[in-house]
């Protein structure tokens, strides 16, 4: 008997923004093939009896082809097994799922999606960030740094301007060439932005600025996620704050610890012989 594939969305971090549906999947499955960035607290609640596999590509580090992903679910479930793909996010939102449903329905494999929070919908709720307004924006363009080909960057010109809401997955940190194509696309230099990091997380950071700045964003941990738009300017002062000050604690953490360890380095412990080296 064939098997069947679930393409099921992890949501953007927090495991408790799982479906039921996709909590069920999770205990039930025989094999189980995760994104990268899938979060450990998701991949505790796999079954134990399970095949879990990690099948994650980051950009500019493919461990593994897409191919071999779309191989490895075909025979697995031809198999009799039952395979669930889990993305992070939702699986139809920048997730494949279309080169997938692609291969399945070629190999003739039930196939059945099942939708997870979308890393805009986190990013925006744990930021406090309304994606649309009536007073200023009524239109959400969800849009990505990264494009299958590597050409020069997609032009946002007629997708985006003042009164819109503009959602960039994976910016990466090139945020001033980012920057100007959002002045090109009509954004106004003056435009709110807030980049926000491991979203939905206890390691959620965000960082708040505006268009002609945002070169100057620090690098914050991926997955990160750009939203540009009047509506950023909701966004929950406290939350922001709370950010800033724990990137300030770890600034400083990391670099007494830096300082402690250069002092250690030239200067014996006491009780110890200045060629031995003092326990960590």
């Amino acid at each position: 008997m064939n098997g069947k594939v679930f393409l099921v969305g992890a949501g953007p971090g927090d495991p408790e923004l799982l479906t039921v549906k996709a909590l069920r999947l999770l205990r039930t499955a025989d094999v189980v093939l995760h994104d990268d960035l899938v979060p450990p607290e998701v991949l505790r609640l796999i079954s134990s009896g399970a095949d879990v596999r990690n099948v994650g590509k980051r950009c500019g580090s493919k461990i593994i082809r897409q191919e071999e992903i779309n191989f490895m679910m075909v025979t697995l479930a031809a198999s009799g097994r039952q395979v669930v793909r889990l993305k992070s996010g939702d699986p139809l939102i920048f997730g494949r799922a279309g080169e997938e449903i692609e291969a399945l329905r070629r190999a003739n494999i039930e196939y059945e999606i099942v939708p997870g929070v979308t890393s805009a919908l986190g990013a925006a709720a744990g930021a406090g960030i309304p994606l649309t307004d009536r007073r200023m924006s009524s239109t959400v363009v969800l849009t990505t740094g990264h494009r299958a080909s590597e050409d020069s960057g997609e032009d946002w010109s007629g997708l985006a301007g003042n009164e819109s809401t503009f959602v960039v997955y994976m910016p990466g940190y090139d945020y001033g060439e980012i920057a100007d194509r959002l002045l090109t696309a009509g954004f106004a230099k003056e435009t709110p932005c807030a980049i926000i990091s491991r979203a939905t997380t206890r390691k959620q950071r965000i960082h708040r600025t505006i268009v002609s700045e945002l070169h100057g964003a620090p690098r914050l941990a991926s997955p990160t996620l750009l939203v540009v738009g009047e509506v950023v300017k909701f966004a929950d002062h406290s939350l922001v704050e709370q950010s800033l000050v724990e990137e300030a604690r770890l600034s400083y953490s990391e670099s007494a610890v830096g300082a402690a360890l250069a002092r250690n380095a030239f200067l014996p412990a006491e009780g110890l012989r200045a060629d031995e080296e003092p326990l960590a």
